[in-house]
């Protein structure tokens, strides 16, 4: 499996943030295939794309803020800057959030960051009873209720996906 010493040092972050927030019960899994897309990672897992969490770094205003939301969902820019008292939202761009907090695509978690982003959960998660999410690499996930990751990170819930008519 490919795993580099910052893949490695990825996961154990993601590990002591979950430590942090109480949540030493949760499971990290690591695997051999490529959990890069949300795709690979419902065939790797065994569940629906519904079920795959997307963690998304965006700037709203500037500001770096986490888009928690379910794969099979689109991210509505303008609802998640509202969401977060804002005007504009963009992604940031993967080699930003690789140089800035050391995550790759397909790795991003929900947790894990030097300092907490502020988090938004698509309120199409807590239809589910567990969500899936990555755990800092391509190769590694765990498993987490939506009400519970809510908690962990201190996010709030609401609608920021796209409408179906809108993709």
């Amino acid at each position: 499996m490919p795993q580099g010493r910052d893949a490695v040092e990825a996961v154990e972050r993601v590990r002591r943030a979950l430590d942090a927030a109480g949540a030493q019960d949760v499971e990290i899994r690591v695997v051999e295939g490529s959990i890069f897309t949300v795709e690979d990672a419902a065939a790797t897992i065994g569940v629906p794309p519904e079920e795959i969490l997307k963690s998304l770094v965006c700037l709203v205003d500037g500001e770096p803020v986490l888009v928690l939301m379910s794969g099979s969902n689109r991210i509505d820019s303008r609802a998640v800057a509202r969401a977060f008292g804002g005007r504009r939202c963009r992604m940031m761009p993967a080699d930003d959030v690789y140089g800035s907090y050391g995550f790759r695509v397909g790795g991003v978690p929900p947790l894990g960051y030097p300092q907490p982003l502020r988090a938004v959960l698509d309120e199409d998660l807590f239809r589910y009873e567990v969500v899936w999410a990555a755990a800092g690499t391509d190769h590694a996930f765990f498993p987490v209720e939506p009400d519970r990751l809510m908690r962990l990170t201190g996010g709030a819930s609401a609608s920021v996906k796209k409408d179906a008519a809108e993709r």
